[in-house]
């Protein structure tokens, strides 16, 4: 009976969400008639803007931290409408769109949206899905980042030195020494679907490792990581805590492998760490115009500035789509930039 009564709970508990799903659905139906209506049709001789309808999809762990309600509460006042993409359904049966805002992955996936972008081409995709292959890759997204030799009066962007072990972790120790790797390393998944990261010691201890992987010299930063967030040409900058700086004598007595969930949640701290965005917006606009260019308009950069340095800056990782819900006043930067989009065509 507890397991009949289990059921039949967690039935109408399903049921009560496809309820609000579907309401849901209808409302944003009727705004959009209602948003997109023109009043000379009822003899005011005047026809208001259309509503901007943008179709997402998401995960729903990323529906709930970026479409947080002060955001589609600002974008209706601003014309804006949010709709679900059923994915059940063909796309081109959906919609109209005007953007299309996704963060999926698969190759099934970037089929549809690819067809989609050929059909409908007066849409927006935000992004196209070969830009974001290119930063899904640990290996080809530092690699753009070297070729610029982004310097300017501010100082110089470079990336740490690098190895990429696609497999056979028993060959990583003999594989950092004949690139001339030090210690310690930090190794991150190859494929960036993963924020976990690990810190190598010592020699001994790299054969732990799991590939494929990619390696970078730790360099130490004042514990400190700057998030630089990109939405379209706007920039904002967030100071977060990172790794401890390793000094010689803990490098010397220290041994293995230790594990973080992400490097912003290691616990460090640091005096003047601050990276004004006027500074991290010059630094970094050749590649942010380059990623531009090639249709990356949603993502963001990890910098870090050498400790001891008030010049030498590393950028070593890039993120699309981030946790903008995180960034203060995303709302504005975003509502702005799909309008933008759309004035633009």
């Amino acid at each position: 009976m507890r397991m009949g009564g289990e059921i039949e709970a967690y039935c109408k508990e399903q049921n009560d969400e496809k309820k609000i799903v579907e309401d849901r659905e209808v409302e944003d139906e009727k705004m959009v008639a209602k948003m997109r209506y023109s009043a000379a049709a009822i003899g005011g001789g005047f026809s208001p803007p259309q509503a901007v309808v943008v179709g997402y999809a998401l995960t729903s762990k990323k529906t709930k931290s970026f479409l947080q309600p002060k955001l589609e509460g600002l974008a209706r006042n601003k014309g804006i409408l949010f709709v679900a993409i059923d994915l059940s359904k063909p796309l081109s049966d959906q919609g109209p769109f005007d953007i299309v805002l996704h963060k999926l992955s698969g190759k099934e996936w970037r089929c549809i949206l690819e067809d989609y972008r050929i059909t409908h081409p007066n849409v927006t995709v935000l992004d196209p899905p070969d830009a974001i292959q290119h930063v899904y890759s640990r290996q080809s997204m530092l690699e753009v980042v070297a070729e610029l030799n982004l310097t300017d009066p501010y100082g110089k962007v470079g990336v740490p030195e690098q190895l990429v072990i696609k497999k056979d972790s028993s060959s990583i120790p003999d594989s950092v020494n004949m690139a001339g790797l030090r210690l310690p390393l930090v190794a991150k998944p190859l494929f960036a679907k993963s924020h976990e990261l690990s810190l190598a010691y010592d020699e001994l201890s790299l054969h732990k490792l799991e590939p494929p992987l990619v390696l970078q010299e730790f360099i130490n930063h004042g514990g400190v990581l700057f998030k630089v967030y990109i939405v379209g040409e706007a920039i904002k900058v967030l100071r977060r805590f990172s790794l401890p700086d390793v000094s010689k004598c803990e490098l010397k007595s220290s041994a293995g492998v230790y594990r973080f969930p992400r490097v912003s949640c290691a616990a460090a701290s640091a005096d003047e760490a601050d990276l004004d965005p006027h500074v991290a917006g010059s630094l970094v606009a050749h590649f942010v115009l380059e990623s531009v260019t090639q249709g990356l308009r949603l993502f963001n950069l990890d910098m870090i500035r050498e400790h001891g340095t008030r010049d030498r800056y590393y950028i070593i990782d890039i993120n699309y789509f981030p946790g903008y819900g995180k960034m203060p006043e995303y709302e504005h930067i975003f509502t702005d930039f799909l309008l933008s989009l759309v004035q633009s065509k």
